[in-house]
């Protein structure tokens, strides 16, 4: 007799993940294509090409599959979606909203506060907001990273006062692993710098950017490092966030959140309630609930300081102290946030 073969135990491959450079690669940046896939191509007379033009649309498909099909105000699509709002030209909005250039010290340095440095370290996102404070930030002569960081690093250095690095962007995250770990292999050689903060939206907006590589350089760094999330709607927060948020947590890296305020986004205690909730769910500790930096393009996402204070009570009353992100405004000169 003959026998059948044994079937084989050795397992089947399955498709490959695609790495988050060709998830970035495959971003949407067509205003006509985002309104077709989340069901409303009725709106597209709403969307300003100028605006369009001058700050175009990116955003992951990922981020666009959690948005809501056939609902203008879903307030993920608000937060991206270029409309004619951005057109209206309104007074004390500006520019530099923070005060950037002012506190630039040369190559991508912004020193507003004591003890500490941001690096400006590159001028790419993985998605555009479009309430952005540095929507306008003249990233071609001020990026960290050009020159391979030398004259960011000779600052720091020279500045023994300095006891806590920030890189931001832009999204820092942008960098390849090779190039952030270039950068902090330098770094480490200074001896008063204390610890290393990263300002980042990539593991919200595009989660496979937390990918191995990124683990073992972080969990390789000799300080304690602080990863500051901005998400600013529990939507943002799937299992494919969480799952990138645990690998965070896993390397050892302490999360942290700050939202930013915005009309027809989350201007309500039920989302703010919602975000904190979700957020230390993930592992995450509000930390900021910022009023709008007022960017010129983005005076349709404030909300008034008044009504502003109202929900930061009345999320007070709901929330245990360590769920309720400070209310701060950032303003140009100040030594630091300004509590509201």
């Amino acid at each position: 007799m003959i026998t059948a073969p044994a079937p084989s135990l050795q397992p089947v491959p399955g498709p490959v993940p695609a790495r988050w450079q060709q998830l970035w690669r495959e971003a949407v940046r067509d205003p006509a294509e985002l309104l077709e896939l989340v069901g409303l191509p009725g709106l597209a007379g709403r969307v300003s090409a100028s605006a369009a033009g001058q700050f175009p649309l990116r955003v992951p498909r990922g981020f666009v599959a959690r948005m809501r099909r056939g609902d203008p105000d879903d307030p993920l699509l608000r937060q991206v979606l270029p409309l004619d709002d951005e057109d209206r030209l309104v007074d004390g909005f500006g520019l530099d909203a923070v005060g950037d250039l002012a506190a630039g010290a040369g190559s991508g340095v912004i020193h507003k506060y004591q003890g500490r440095v941001l690096l400006v370290a590159t001028g790419s996102c993985a998605i555009h907001c479009r309430y952005c404070f540095r929507r306008h930030y003249p990233y071609a002569e001020q990026t960290a990273a050009a020159g391979g960081w030398r004259e960011a690093l000779g600052y720091i250095a020279a500045e023994p006062g300095v006891h806590e690095v920030l890189l931001s962007g832009g999204d820092p995250l942008s960098l390849s692993t090779a190039k952030l770990a270039e950068f902090t292999r330098e770094l480490a050689a200074i001896p008063h710098v204390r610890r290393l903060r990263l300002h980042t939206r990539l593991p919200v907006v595009l989660p496979e950017r937390v990918d191995d590589e990124l683990l073992a350089w972080l969990g390789a760094l000799p300080w304690p490092v602080v990863v500051v999330l901005h998400a600013n709607h529990g939507n943002e927060i799937d299992p494919s966030v969480a799952a990138a948020l645990a690998r965070l947590r896993g390397a050892g890296v302490q999360l942290l959140n700050q939202a930013v305020l915005l009309r027809g986004v989350n201007d309500s205690a039920g989302a703010l309630a919602d975000l904190s909730e979700r957020l230390f769910s993930a592992g995450v500790l509000p930390y900021y609930l910022h009023q709008l930096d007022r960017v010129a393009g983005a005076a349709h996402f404030e909300v008034g300081d008044a009504e502003a204070r109202e929900l930061a009570a009345e999320l007070a009353a709901r929330l245990p102290g360590y769920l309720v992100p400070r209310l701060v405004r950032e303003v140009a000169g100040a030594p630091s946030k300004t509590p509201m």
